[in-house]
């Protein structure tokens, strides 16, 4: 299946569910996937969770106080969750290992409906009943490098790009 995606004009907003929480992404994210991870199954309260990783410089908190909570994810690996104080919804993740990128949690945007994801990971985990298209990028675990999913992001948002006009 050929994923064709358009952007927004950047910048946009997201925040919390209570609204105590609002920030804005300058620019475009790295990509858009969904991870069917025990974790993800239990922190979203659903099948799986989205993630869009961003650099860092893209996103400005313009309100609010995010809470951390640091756990070690499935991967091993130790994960720092940031969400409303308040309210405590997660809007996004800092990977330790990579001070530089945010993953964002997309259904925190006002309009997420752009943000379609083009790949899976820890397919192995996910429920029995949710189908995995075989041809988008799918990982069985937590993939050891994540540049498959953003060159199939860029592939994406290319096929959806307009010329002329």
């Amino acid at each position: 299946m050929k994923i064709e995606i358009s952007l927004p004009d950047f910048p946009v907003e997201g925040g919390c569910q209570c609204g105590a929480v609002r920030y804005r992404l300058l620019g475009p994210p790295l990509a858009v996937y969904a991870c069917h991870c025990k974790d993800c199954q239990r922190l979203s309260g659903a099948a799986f969770s989205m993630s869009m990783p961003i650099a860092r410089e893209r996103v400005g908190l313009m309100r609010g106080t995010l809470t951390a909570y640091d756990k070690a994810a499935d991967s091993g690996r130790v994960v720092r969750m940031l969400g409303c104080g308040q309210c405590g919804i997660k809007v996004w993740n800092e990977p330790l290992s990579t001070p530089g990128m945010l993953v964002l949690k997309p259904g925190t945007l006002d309009d997420s409906s752009w943000a379609r994801p083009v790949g899976n990971i820890w397919t192995k985990s996910r429920m029995p009943w949710v189908e995995i298209d075989g041809s988008l990028v799918n990982f069985e675990g937590q993939p050891p490098d994540r540049q498959p999913l953003y060159d199939a992001w860029d592939r994406a948002v290319a096929a959806g790009q307009t010329y002329g006009s």
